[in-house]
């Protein structure tokens, strides 16, 4: 998903669930709004509670795009298919200068 829809989608409230799977320090200074918390670990060991509805849209975002790409992976296993990566990930939504809530 691009950043410029996911924002729109954010103003609207019509967003997915953002998934932000990087490490609790950059969590904690920073996020997309609305985001959860779900370091890679925790997906696989199931403690982060996602939604059970398994058709729940998802956007997945790290700061680089490893750790989203294998969150991404994980979530599929778990039964998750309604799922993106964000485009350009932390690093290009900060440089846009898109909102961010701590």
């Amino acid at each position: 998903m691009k950043s410029s829809e996911l924002v729109q989608r954010i103003k609207l409230n019509t967003a997915p669930l953002i998934v932000d799977a990087r490490k609790t320090k950059l969590f904690k200074e920073s996020h997309i709004p609305g985001a959860i918390h779900a370091k890679v670990p925790w997906i696989l060991f199931g403690k982060v509670r996602f939604p059970e509805d398994r058709t729940t849209e998802m956007v997945i975002t790290c700061e680089h795009g490893p750790r989203s790409w294998l969150a991404w992976k994980l979530l599929a296993l778990r039964g998750y298919h309604n799922t993106s990566r964000l485009e350009g990930h932390m690093l290009g939504w900060k440089k846009a200068g898109l909102p961010l809530e701590k």
